[in-house]
């Protein structure tokens, strides 16, 4: 039931009324009734009874309406009290800050939210305007579509940059409603905002982190990448010239081996910011990968302006780093890529710093190489190569050679070494440098590997039922090949399915591939050696071993590296090398087997320092299984 107060005015002024003619006509009729004889007024006295009970019966049935109104009214005022201090306790405790404003803009209340978001107490914007607040970000613009929106929609909602009490700046989430009465007449403004300075940091961690390395904080390859493609279309308009250099530190391998990846990381972010000090705020450094960096120059001009900051890095790294007790000598090697004389994109000008790289590194690090048309034709070379080295495979083009091993002291030949070559169709005998290399940065290597190890055991197989006694067969083994957990399941397969003696089969690992990861080598090294075959490590003395990690390995032969015998016997520092090489390996009780023996000289000076094997042209060149001579 709703009564307007309208209502309850009019039907307590008939009460009041109708009360008063009621008093006076029962005054009368009493009046009446005493004075005169009954007889004479009856007919007057039953008249005014009438309108006396009628009047009372209108009286009556007014103040029942009266009351009921009043009842409803005082229900109505206590569940309003109840709402309204269940608002008010809402409004004052919530987590976002409220502000209400009055028809004309002018603050008239705010909760305790909007005192700890912006410093402010009551007081002090309690009749002030909102536009105390206002941060200066936005100009008039954004406050003109916040009124149109209110005025069209009655609301509006959106990100808004406020200022604090202390002079701070932070942004809001913001919601505005605008009140209006039971008329449409607008009442007030309330404003619902919150802080969302944790969400905008949240937000710039993650850009930063999405374009910037975590270790050195530099730009990442993605980043580099997009300045790259700015600074060259920027450079294009202005016909001004860019520069952009890849630098590679020479053997980092060997700090994680050595020392640990904790090390390693040090050094890298020591590396990071010995380059962004050199190099100043105006060049762009990022961090690609790995041990890569990247430099743009922006604005370069000619070659030379490139070559003497490469020279420069290139001094500069030959400096010592210390930390932690350690103090460590690092080179780097730099490719140059250039535009526009030798690029007109960011891909193919970083494309072309790789091959440059690549080139500097081939020419014996620590130096800078810069791009040529030359390396485009031998980047070319080396795809197209590997195209035709899968091809290779599917066709049965590769050849098993073997290069005979023989006991220095006897003469006698007790082994041979098996090598893989290609046997192109249109190009004949392709040399092994050209296509190894290429197998291994294809990942081919893996599965050539796997061929050469039956093909040899099957060979060695038939040589054994031919009557031709040989000790062993030793087989090389990639990092990529010696890296897979599958590796002793592959062995032990092509040892069954061709039915050799494990004893005949020698498994020629690198010193590099071991020092890779010396605790999964370990492991792997183990497994093999359970099966019964005999184990090398191959190139010792150029893959920085550790001597405490060498110990542990279960390996009988250490291969002495063709680099080192070739200035014997007259070079000093390879005499030393291979005197060294020779006593640790006869004091762990290793056979030592040398490459590359050429001359007789040679031979003869390794069978004096105790070498038992020997490898070389000066025995015999490699050839294939039925050219081998058995007289």
């Amino acid at each position: 039931m709703s009564v307007s107060v309208r209502d309850a005015l009019r039907m307590a002024a008939l009460y009041v009324v109708f009360s008063m003619l009621w008093l006076v006509l029962a005054e009368q009729l009493l009046q009446q009734w005493t004075e005169s004889p009954l007889a004479l007024n009856l007919g007057r006295c039953i008249n005014v009874l009438v309108w006396v009970l009628f009047s009372g019966f209108l009286i009556f049935i007014t103040r029942a309406r009266l009351l009921n109104f009043i009842g409803i009214g005082a229900r109505l005022r206590s569940e309003d009290r109840e709402r309204l201090r269940m608002a008010a306790a809402v409004f004052d405790s919530t987590l976002e800050g409220v502000l209400v404003t009055d028809r004309n803009g002018l603050i008239v209340h705010v909760n305790r939210a909007f005192m700890r978001i912006t410093g402010y107490q009551q007081d002090e914007v309690i009749g002030q305007r909102p536009s105390k607040f206002k941060s200066g970000r936005h100009g008039a613009p954004f406050y003109q579509q916040i009124y149109t929106a209110l005025e069209r929609d009655g609301q509006w909602s959106g990100e808004i940059w406020n200022r604090r009490k202390s002079g701070e700046i932070y942004p809001q989430w913001q919601t505005i409603c605008a009140i209006r009465d039971d008329n449409d007449e607008l009442t007030h403004f309330v404003a619902v905002f919150s802080d969302i300075s944790a969400i905008k940091h949240s937000e710039q961690e993650l850009a930063f982190l999405a374009h910037h390395d975590p270790l050195t904080g530099l730009p990442n390859r993605l980043l580099f990448n997009d300045r790259a493609e700015q600074a060259l279309a920027l450079a294009q308009a202005n016909k001004r010239g860019c520069g952009l250099l890849l630098l590679d530190l020479d053997h980092f391998q060997s700090i994680n081996d050595g020392l640990g990846h904790t090390i390693g990381d040090q050094l890298l972010k020591l590396v990071g910011e010995r380059l962004r000090e050199l190099l100043g705020n105006g060049v762009t450094l990022a961090r690609l990968g790995g041990d890569e960096f990247g430099v743009l120059l922006e604005n370069c001009q000619q070659v030379g302006q490139a070559a003497t900051v490469a020279q420069d890095i290139i001094e500069r790294m030959r400096e010592p780093f210390s930390f932690d007790e350690h103090r460590l000598f690092i080179s780097v090697s730099v490719g140059i890529g250039l535009f526009p004389s030798d690029a007109l994109s960011a891909e193919q000008l970083l494309r072309n710093a790789d091959a440059a790289l690549f080139k500097a590194k081939n020419n014996g690090r620590a130096c800078y190489a810069l791009y040529t048309e030359e390396l485009t034709a031998h980047a070319q070379h080396r795809v197209e190569t590997a195209s035709e080295l899968r091809r290779a495979l599917e066709q049965e083009e590769l050849r098993v050679f073997f290069q005979p091993v023989h006991d220095l002291a006897s003469g006698k030949r007790v082994g041979v070494e098996a090598l893989v070559r290609w046997e192109h169709p249109q190009r004949g005998l392709v040399p092994p440098g050209e296509f190894i290399p290429i197998a291994e940065r294809t990942g081919l290597i893996a599965e050539i590997d796997a061929w050469v190890l039956r093909q040899a055991c099957r060979q060695m197989v038939q040589w054994q039922a031919d009557g031709h006694a040989l000790a062993f067969v030793a087989v090389n083994l990639s990092s990529r090949l010696f890296g897979q957990r599958t590796l002793y399941r592959q062995v032990a397969e092509v040892l069954a399915e061709t039915g050799l003696d494990p004893a005949l089969l020698e498994l020629e690992v690198t010193e590099s591939a071991v020092m890779e990861d010396p605790e999964v080598a370990l492991e792997q090294l183990h497994r093999l050696r359970e099966l019964g075959l005999s184990l090398a490590i191959d190139d010792f003395g150029t893959g920085y071993s550790s001597l405490l990690r060498l110990k542990r390995l279960p390996v009988q032969k250490l291969k002495i590296d063709q680099g080192f015998v070739a200035g014997l016997p007259q070079d000093e520092d390879d005499i030393a090398i291979v005197r060294v090489i020779i006593a640790l390996a006869r004091s762990m009780g290793m056979q030592v087997h040398a490459e590359g023996v050429e001359q007789a000289e040679q031979a003869q000076f390794l069978l004096e320092q105790q070498c038992q094997l020997g490898q070389g042209y000066w025995f015999g060149r490699p050839v294939p299984a039925e050219d081998l001579r058995w007289d």
